[in-house]
C-alpha cells in the first residue's frame, strides 16, 4: 500500500487534523526559529491532505491550515492587547481568536479553488503548479486587500538558502512561489506510482533549485561610496514612553547617547524618538539641526507631527546635512488608527492607545536627503510591504526603517519583523538600516545579511559602515508585474483543461433513457 492508498484510507477528520497541524508548522521555519525545512514540510502536507478530497472539503482544510498558521505565528498580537492595551487576559485571547478566525477567511477560497481546478485529472505536474498559483495568489492579496497583512509569508524562510535569489526577480513573493511549487513536485514523489511523472518532478525540483544559485550569484546593484553611519537605540519602557513627565529624561537619554557620535555621515534615531509633537519642539530640532550641520552630519529621527487640519501624523525628518522629512503611508490597524472607530473607541484601552488618532501620508514620497545621496524611508510597519518600500519618487541609494517594537515586549513578533526587513534589502539590492527602541537595531547588507546589530532590550549605538548604491533590480523595477503574468497564465491554462475535462465528462455520459 502506498502513501496514496494510505490517505484515502483515512478517517477524514485525521486528515482535517493533519492540515490544521501542517498550519502551525509553517511559523516555525521562520524567525526566531528559523526551522527551513518547516515551511517544505507543512506545504507538503497541506497539498497531500487536499489532493482528492471534494473542493468544500478542501476549503474547510485550507481554513484550518490557516487558523493553525496565524494561531502559533501571531501570539504575538496578545502582548500588545493585553500588557499595552489594557485587556483582561481572557478578552485579549478572545480578540486574538477573532482576529486569527477572520484573518484566516480568504483560505477558505483558496482551497476551493485549488480543487475545483484540479479535481477532474489525476496527480500531475499541472496540479502542483495550480497549488503554488493558489498559494502566492492569496499571499499577494494580503499585501493589499483592506489594507492587508503580508504577515508569515513562506519567502521569509529562505534568507539561508540559494532560493533567496529569486527575490531579485520578483520579491518575496517569488520565492514563495518556488518553495510551495517544490513542496508540491516532492508531495508528487511520495504518492504518485507514475515513474515518468517522478522523474519530471526530481527534475524540476533540481532545477528550481539550480536557478536560484545562479540567481543568487548576480549581483544587480554596485557599491557607489561608503557612508558611516550610527543608529541609536534608547530603550525606553513601552509602559512609561508617553507619561509627560518623560519627555526630557528621554530627550536626555537620546543626547547622551548621540554626543560622541557627531561627525558621522548618517545618524539615526528610533520611531517616535521625541514624545512631543514637532511643533513643540522646535528649540530641540534647531538645536540638533545647528549640531549636526556643524558636524557635517546627516541627523534623522522620528517625531509625531501634525497637518494643517490638526491630524495626527508619523514622521521621519532630517536634520544637518540634509533637510527632508516623511510621512507615514502605511498604519496600523488599532495601533494608528481604529477601523469602525465609531463603535470601537472607547470600549477597552487598547482601542484608545496614545497615538490612534494619525492619518496617512502622500501615496508616494520623494526620499530623504543624505548629504548627496537618497535614502528610502519606511516607518516601523511599513517594512513588511514589499511594493511600498519599492515606491519612491526617486530612486534610493540606501534604505532605512526606524520602529518601536516594544509593543510586543519579548515575543516573536520583532524577530519576525526584523526578518522581513532583511528581505526588503535583498529584494531592492540596497543596504538597510534599521534604528529601533528596543531592538533589533542592525544594519543589513544588500543580500540580506546583518553586518553588526544591537542586542535587544539594551541602550546602546551601533556603529558602523554602509554602501550607497547604484542600479536596480528587476523587482525594484517592474515589482510583482512578472509574477502575476505567471499566475495568470498558470490559471488560463487550468481553466482551459477544467472546461476540457468537464466536457469530456459530459461527452462520456451515457444518454438518457427515453
Amino acid at each position: 500500500m502506498n502513501l496514496k492508498d494510505v490517505l484515502a484510507a483515512l478517517n477524514p477528520r485525521w486528515l482535517d487534523a493533519g492540515a490544521c497541524l501542517a498550519g502551525c508548522l509553517l511559523p516555525l521555519s521562520l524567525a526566531p526559529f528559523d526551522l527551513i525545512t518547516s515551511a517544505f514540510v507543512s506545504l507538503s502536507l497541506l497539498f497531500l491532505t487536499t489532493l482528492h478530497c471534494s473542493a468544500r472539503r478542501a476549503a474547510v482544510r485550507y481554513y484550518l491550515y490557516a487558523l493553525g498558521m496565524y494561531g502559533v505565528g501571531t501570539s504575538w498580537i496578545y502582548v500588545s492587547i493585553h500588557e499595552f492595551g489594557g485587556a483582561s487576559a481572557f478578552l485579549a485571547a478572545l480578540l486574538v481568536a477573532l482576529f486569527v478566525a477572520g484573518i484566516s477567511l480568504p483560505s477558505l477560497i483558496q482551497g476551493y479553488l485549488f480543487v475545483h481546478l484540479t479535481s477532474k485529472s489525476s496527480v500531475g505536474l499541472l496540479a502542483v503548479f495550480v497549488f503554488a498559483a493558489c498559494w502566492t495568489t492569496h499571499e499577494w492579496l494580503l499585501t493589499w486587500l483592506l489594507t492587508g497583512f503580508p504577515w508569515l509569508f513562506v519567502g521569509y524562510s529562505q534568507l539561508q538558502t540559494p532560493l533567496l535569489g529569486y527575490a531579485s526577480l520578483s520579491g518575496v513573493l517569488a520565492i514563495g512561489f518556488v518553495v510551495a511549487l517544490t513542496s508540491g513536485l516532492l508531495g508528487c514523489l511520495m504518492v504518485s506510482s507514475r515513474l515518468r511523472l517522478r522523474l519530471h518532478a526530481g527534475l524540476m525540483i533540481v532545477a528550481i533549485w539550480l536557478a536560484g544559485v545562479w540567481l543568487t550569484s548576480i549581483e544587480f546593484t554596485q557599491r557607489e561610496r561608503t557612508i558611516s553611519v550610527s543608529l541609536v537605540q534608547g530603550n525606553i519602557d513601552q509602559a512609561v514612553k508617553w507619561r509627560r513627565e518623560m519627555v526630557q529624561p528621554i530627550i536626555n537619554t537620546y543626547l547622551a547617547l548621540t554626543e560622541p557620535e557627531w561627525g558621522r555621515d548618517v545618524i539615526i534615531w528610533p520611531e517616535a524618538a521625541i514624545t512631543v509633537f514637532r511643533g513643540r519642539a522646535g528649540k530641540l530640532l534647531q538645536h540638533l539641526d545647528v549640531k549636526a550641520e556643524g558636524s557635517a552630519s546627516t541627523l534623522i529621527l522620528g517625531i509625531p507631527d501634525r497637518d494643517d487640519a490638526g491630524n495626527f501624523m508619523n514622521a521621519a525628518i532630517g536634520l544637518g546635512a540634509a533637510d527632508s522629512e516623511y510621512f507615514k503611508r502605511r498604519l496600523v490597524p488599532f495601533g494608528e488608527y481604529v477601523p469602525m472607530e465609531e463603535l470601537l473607541r472607547g470600549l477597552i484601552g487598547f482601542f484608545n492607545l496614545p497615538m490612534s488618532h494619525n492619518k496617512v501620508g502622500a501615496a508616494i514620497q520623494p526620499p530623504m536627503q543624505i548629504g548627496s545621496a537618497w535614502l528610502g524611508m519606511s516607518i516601523c510597519y511599513e517594512v513588511v510591504y514589499p511594493d511600498l518600500v519599492r515606491s519612491n519618487e526617486t530612486v534610493p541609494g540606501i534604505l532605512a526603517t526606524i520602529s518601536n517594537d516594544s509593543w510586543f515586549g519579548n515575543s516573536i513578533g520583532p524577530l519576525q519583523h526584523f526578518q522581513m526587513a532583511r528581505m526588503r534589502a535583498v529584494e531592492n539590492g540596497r543596504f538597510m538600516l534599521r534604528s529601533t527602541n528596543n531592538g533589533m537595531t542592525a544594519i543589513i547588507d544588500q543580500r540580506g545579511n546583518v553586518q553588526t546589530s544591537l542586542p535587544q532590550f539594551e541602550a546602546g549605538v551601533l556603529r558602523g559602515y554602509a554602501d550607497i548604491r547604484t542600479g536596480q533590480t528587476p523587482f525594484a523595477k517592474m515589482g510583482h508585474l512578472p509574477l502575476i503574468m505567471l499566475l495568470f497564465m498558470i490559471f488560463t491554462i487550468s481553466f482551459i483543461q477544467h472546461y476540457r475535462d468537464s466536457a469530456s465528462d459530459r461527452s462520456d455520459a451515457p444518454d438518457a433513457p427515453i
